[in-house]
């Protein structure tokens, strides 16, 4: 072969050559790509996961505490139910002497009682 021929046939190896390396970086430029995705899709669904365990443990621990304070909150109200049917009995039982006594000085007038002069 000449001189022309083989330089020729060298510069098209050279060619080829770099094809084939352009594919297989554009395949590796690929396959990085995709496994980026699916790794951000993986952190995702492990997050996920995560974040749903902690919000039912959360849950739990809600639920477990809310009780002490709804029974603690139960007793509270009871008592203050006992205090207020004590006192509205209190009111009740001298109820009929406070009307008595506020009807009594209203209408039971007595002239001399006046101190205040000029009246």
């Amino acid at each position: 072969m000449s001189q022309s021929a083989q330089n020729s046939a060298g510069i098209q190896t050279l060619l080829d050559a770099e094809r084939e390396a352009s594919k297989i970086v554009q395949k590796a430029r690929e396959y990085r790509t995709k496994r980026v995705r699916e790794a951000r899709d993986e952190a995702k669904k492990e997050i996920e996961a995560y974040r749903a365990n902690k919000e039912a443990e959360y849950k739990e621990f809600e639920a477990k505490h809310t009780q002490g304070n709804k029974a603690a909150e139960d007793e509270a109200n009871k008592e203050a139910d006992a205090k207020i049917a004590e006192i509205q009995k209190a009111g009740k039982k001298g109820q009929e002497q406070v009307i008595k006594d506020l009807l009594s000085a209203v209408f039971d007038v007595h002239p001399g009682a006046c101190l205040i002069k000029g009246v």
